[in-house]
């Protein structure tokens, strides 16, 4: 029973660095995803006219807002 106990251990040992490790990659791909939408909305700010602009951000906003809903 202490050897399975042991083993049983080690394996769960194994996964909470490995979930560790994820997080931590998940939480880099996170920062890179947040910039990469910071450039495109700054690219795309740059290439409409004022007017298309407001316009687009309520209409993101508010598709955001419906699809965070779900």
């Amino acid at each position: 029973m202490e050897r399975l106990n042991a083993k049983l251990y080690l394996q769960n040992c194994y996964i909470v660095k490995e979930n560790e490790r994820l997080r931590k990659k998940a939480e880099i791909l996170n920062q890179e995803n947040q910039q990469l939408l910071i450039e495109l909305n700054q690219k795309l700010s740059k290439t409409k006219d004022p007017n298309e602009s407001k316009q687009g951000s309520s209409n993101l906003s508010s598709s955001s807002s419906a699809s965070g809903q779900s």
